[in-house]
């Protein structure tokens, strides 16, 4: 994996994302996307309960441009790390290409209950909604549609595991639906795995790093997101190591060629 530029400042004065809104990190700007690191806990869209949303700080990650940027993906609100937005419609157009051919690269970090007695495997189930009426839930479906994950064990200790996941599709809660009826859930998670919905702990779900070929003449752009804080202490007893996990120095991220 190619490690990635460290995230550079987020916006002040003007810029300056809405009051009660976590800070948006910015991991990469060029003239065809930004890529931001998606606190813990904000939604990407506005729901029935209010609060804030990333949707509500776009217009400040325009830099410049008439038209703020656009998601070309989503993420869970409990998910935190790598999210591409497209900044005007022919570079939301071409990322829109790239996701659905799979050829986005995704890796995503998690710590699961147990874990699996491999040290790395693949995972297919095709997925399909539970109830229209139950917003985004999933089951696994002979029927559903195509779901495949890969997964490889990063580190081991006392009941739990560090996974490092890839997604090779785009299913809606893919790798939780996946981790969960594998056996080994996902810390953290209300839905599919044994977590409280009031007083467990944070879901133990990351987008560590992406890989998109944006441009057809220069490498593709790798970024990876810092680990957020409520995850250190389970992947520090996994094996994961903070002192060596620092971010290089930030090459060029304000350029818009």
């Amino acid at each position: 994996m190619t490690p990635s530029p460290k995230p550079s400042p987020t916006p002040t004065g003007p810029d300056a994302a809405p009051t009660g809104a976590p800070a948006l990190p910015l991991l990469h700007r060029d003239g065809m996307m930004l890529i931001i690191d998606k606190p813990y806990g904000l939604p990407v869209h506005p729901g029935p309960k209010g609060g804030p949303t990333l949707s509500d700080q776009l217009d400040a990650l325009r830099f410049g441009l008439p038209r703020a940027p656009e998601l070309a993906h989503r993420l869970d609100k409990d998910t935190s790390g790598c999210l591409v937005l497209g900044r005007h419609r022919k570079a939301l157009a071409l990322l829109g290409k790239l996701f659905k051919q799979g050829k986005v690269g995704k890796t995503y970090w998690a710590v699961v209950e147990g874990g699996p007695a491999e040290d790395e495997g693949l995972i297919d189930m095709a997925l399909s909604e539970i109830d229209k009426g139950r917003g985004w839930w999933m089951k696994p479906d002979p029927a559903g549609k195509p779901a495949s994950s890969t997964w490889k064990v990063m580190g081991r200790a006392d009941g739990l595991t560090w996974l490092a996941l890839e997604p090779l599709t785009g299913r809606t809660h893919q790798l939780r639906v996946h981790c969960a009826e594998m056996g080994f859930p996902i810390v953290g998670d209300p839905i599919y795995g044994s977590a409280d919905r009031v007083s467990g702990p944070p879901l133990h779900l990351h987008s560590r790093a992406i890989t998109v070929p944006i441009s057809k003449n220069k490498p593709a752009v790798t970024v990876e997101a810092p680990v957020p804080e409520h995850m250190r202490a389970l992947l520090t007893k996994c094996g994961w190591d903070p002192a060596g996990d620092v971010m290089p120095a930030t090459p060029d991220a304000g350029a818009d060629q």
